[in-house]
């Protein structure tokens, strides 16, 4: 596993938290229309549980997360393509669960890009249902949840 920090997000952060989702070739090819024009602003970044982790000798964005409480939803995820492997997502949805623990949340829901569905299932996910082709989003995406474990002391 790679060192990680992981920090909150601030509104400096939005534009190379933008560079990281559209840098991520898990949306190139037929997936690019889910990600077209997306942008993470300071606003969102004020309104929600957004967390990053980072190489703490460069400071290089190595994923983030953004949590949304209510209802809970994970909304974004992304890993760095050379970080993938490493952890990286791993730590970011430990963390997630922890915040999510700390806070009363028992179960966070996730619709994921289908190549993705495997990590979450790796990592504690269930899968609970499809959300269907709609829009601009061409093909069915997997619904996961991730139940939260509670604090047991």
């Amino acid at each position: 596993m790679t060192d990680t920090t992981i920090r909150r997000a601030d509104e400096t952060d939005a534009d190379r938290l933008t560079e990281l989702i559209h840098a991520s070739s898990a949306y190139h090819g037929e997936y690019a229309p889910m990600i077209e024009g997306y942008r993470v602003t300071p606003e969102y970044l004020a309104r929600h549980e957004v967390f990053l982790a980072a190489d703490p000798a460069t400071g290089r964005l190595l994923g983030f997360y953004g949590l949304i409480r209510e209802p809970a939803e994970l909304d974004l995820m992304f890993v760095a393509d050379e970080a993938q492997g490493l952890g990286t997502g791993r730590a970011l949805i430990a963390h997630m669960l922890e915040l999510a623990r700390g806070t009363g949340i028992a179960a966070v829901r996730v619709v994921s890009n289908p190549p993705a569905e495997r990590f979450y299932l790796r990592v504690g996910a269930e899968r609970v249902g499809t959300c269907p082709a709609r829009g601009r989003i061409t093909w069915d995406r997997p619904e996961l949840r991730f139940p939260v474990p509670e604090f047991t002391g």
